[in-house]
């Protein structure tokens, strides 16, 4: 089923798109929006709005590749990583560290698996976050890991609260938003209804 965009999506795609690849985008996409849709879903989007990222990972007529003329694998030297050795950058399983856009994410895997710290605290309270859902800031500090400062929406309460910009800085007023979105939506599902 194709996604609808709505008018905040799309400008937050124009806004972000150039000289990132479509899984960059999808990931910030979906974390902003709250959504599920897949890289392709916005490489589609990008194609048919006719907005390139300005990558080329393209081959170039007459590039040789770095191999040419080597046969087979070539054998170890002394610059070549020995088994077991660990990066100077590594950074073990449990590490943190802040994105781009603001949110601390923690290591949870090797080589390079990183999850984002305030859903792993939700799901440590409350279970699986379930799909189409997202946790968000109640007071939109990225940094305020408070259980009660984290709100589990759906992707539709969230678009609806984007919309109508009832996410405030004050975590109260995020909580009331999320109460008079519901409302919206059941007002929104009922019109529906009787036009059927």
């Amino acid at each position: 089923m194709a996604h609808k965009y709505t008018s905040e999506q799309r400008d937050f795609i124009k806004k972000n798109y150039k000289g990132i690849s479509s899984l960059e985008l999808s990931i910030k996409f979906n974390e902003e929006f709250g959504t599920n849709l897949t890289k392709d879903q916005l490489r589609w989007y990008k194609k048919n709005h006719k907005l390139p990222n300005g990558l080329d990972a393209k081959f170039k007529k007459g590039n040789k590749p770095y191999n040419k003329g080597t046969k087979g694998i070539a054998k170890p030297n002394k610059t070549s990583f020995k088994k077991g050795n660990i990066p100077p950058n590594h950074r073990p399983i449990g590490s943190e560290r802040i994105n781009i856009d603001g949110y601390t994410e923690v290591k949870v895997g090797e080589p390079n698996k990183w999850k984002f710290k305030h859903r792993i605290i939700w799901e440590e309270k409350f279970g699986a976050i379930p799909r189409g859902h997202a946790v968000m800031f109640a007071d939109r500090n990225k940094q305020n890991f408070e259980i009660d400062n984290l709100i589990l929406v759906s992707t539709r309460q969230l678009q609806v609260m984007n919309n109508k910009k009832l996410i405030q800085d004050d975590a109260d007023l995020t909580k009331t938003g999320l109460v008079i979105a519901d409302v919206l939506i059941k007002i929104s599902d009922k019109k529906k209804e009787m036009k059927r």
